[in-house]
């Protein structure tokens, strides 16, 4: 699984950090540093993180071809 933020678009609401606290973490207030490529035993939490992201900002893309890539507008 590989993750891409635009860091653009992110407005530091810290929902990924919550739902998934080994792939996304705040720096500060609004700084989001993340995991690109965390472990697949995180998947649901990664996803669910992305989904929950209110300005739709994390792209997740499943490597292992059993998925279609999901943006966390289409959750």
């Amino acid at each position: 699984m590989r993750i891409v933020v635009d860091l653009s678009r992110c407005e530091g609401y810290a929902q990924c950090a919550f739902l998934a606290p080994d792939a996304f973490r705040m720096h500060g207030e609004e700084a989001l540093m993340y995991d690109p490529n965390p472990d697949d035993a995180r998947r649901d939490q990664v996803l669910r993180a992305a989904a929950a992201c209110p300005v739709q900002a994390i792209l997740v893309d499943q490597l292992e071809g059993r998925d279609v890539p999901v943006e966390a507008s289409k959750s």
